[in-house]
C-alpha cells in the first residue's frame, strides 16, 4: 500500500490563526502555476481527486490541509506566479505564505514542484531564495518527465542539481512522472524521513534512482517573497 494512501483532506486555512493545533509535522508543497503540484499530490497518495487539479491559474487562495495520519499533513500552498491574479489576492497569498514558511514550527520541509520541460524560472529562483535560509530542506520534484528523453532527462536532472548548490540549504532533487507514477518510492523515502513515517525496505527505491543530495554551501541572506535573485554564488 502507498505510504500516504489514507491521505484525506483536513481543512482549509485562510487565517494563519487557523493553523491547525494539533500539528506535530507537515510538509508544504509549493509550485508555479500548472507545473503539476495537485497532481504530485494526487499520485504520492494514490488518490485521483484528494488535489483539485484546475486549470484556472490562481484558484487554489489558502492553504489546504490533508491528514495523513494523526498530527501529520500534507499542506497544499497556492501555486505562484499568476498574472490573472488580481493584486489583493496576491497580495494576500503574499501575507498569508511568507509568515507561515518562515515561522511554522511544524513545517519539517519544503516540496518545491517544477515542470521538468521549464525548470528553475525566476519564480521558482525566488522561491528557492526565499526559503533556503530557513535551514530547513527543499526537495524539489521535476514532474512530467514523462515528456522528456532520457538524455533530456538527465541533462535536466544535472543543471537543477548545480543551481541548487549555488542557492544553499539541505537541497535535493528527483524526477517524477504523475502519468507514469515514476519516482513515486523516492519521493516516499524523502518524506516518510521528514514526516517520520515508517517505510520498509521494500519501499526505498532502487539502486541509481536516489535522488541525490546536494552540498551544503554557505547560507544566503534572506530575501524578500517578490524579490529578484540577487547575483551569483560566490
Amino acid at each position: 500500500m502507498p505510504l500516504f494512501q489514507k491521505a484525506a483532506f483536513s481543512t482549509t486555512v485562510a487565517d494563519l490563526r487557523d493553523l491547525p493545533t494539533d500539528s506535530q509535522c507537515e510538509v508544504a508543497f509549493a509550485g508555479r502555476s500548472n507545473a503539476g503540484k495537485s497532481s504530485a499530490i494526487n499520485t504520492l497518495a494514490n488518490h485521483t481527486r484528494l488535489a483539485f487539479v484546475s486549470k484556472t491559474p490562481g484558484r487554489t487562495q489558502h492553504l489546504n490541509y490533508f491528514q495523513l495520519e494523526q498530527g501529520k499533513y500534507f499542506v497544499d500552498l497556492p501555486g505562484y506566479g499568476f498574472a490573472k491574479a488580481p493584486e489583493e489576492i496576491r497580495s494576500q497569498w503574499e501575507g498569508l505564505l511568507a509568515p507561515y514558511l518562515r515561522y511554522r514550527e511544524a513545517l519539517r520541509g519544503l516540496i518545491l514542484i517544477m515542470d521538468s520541460r521549464h525548470p528553475l524560472t525566476e519564480l521558482d529562483l525566488q522561491m528557492l531564495d526565499w526559503f533556503a535560509v530557513t535551514g530547513k530542506p527543499i526537495h524539489v520534484l521535476l514532474t512530467k518527465a514523462d515528456k522528456l528523453t532520457r538524455q533530456q532527462q538527465a541533462v535536466t536532472l544535472q543543471e537543477v542539481k548545480a543551481v541548487l548548490a549555488e542557492i544553499g540549504g539541505n537541497c535535493t532533487q528527483q524526477l517524477f512522472s504523475s502519468l507514469q507514477k515514476s519516482g513515486v518510492r523516492e519521493a516516499e523515502a524523502v518524506l516518510g524521513e521528514w514526516l517520520g513515517l515508517e517505510i520498509t525496505e521494500e519501499r526505498l527505491p532502487p539502486t541509481g534512482l536516489a535522488s541525490e543530495k546536494t552540498a551544503r554551501p554557505k547560507k544566503r541572506s534572506a530575501i524578500g517573497w517578490s524579490a529578484r535573485r540577487s547575483g551569483k554564488a560566490h
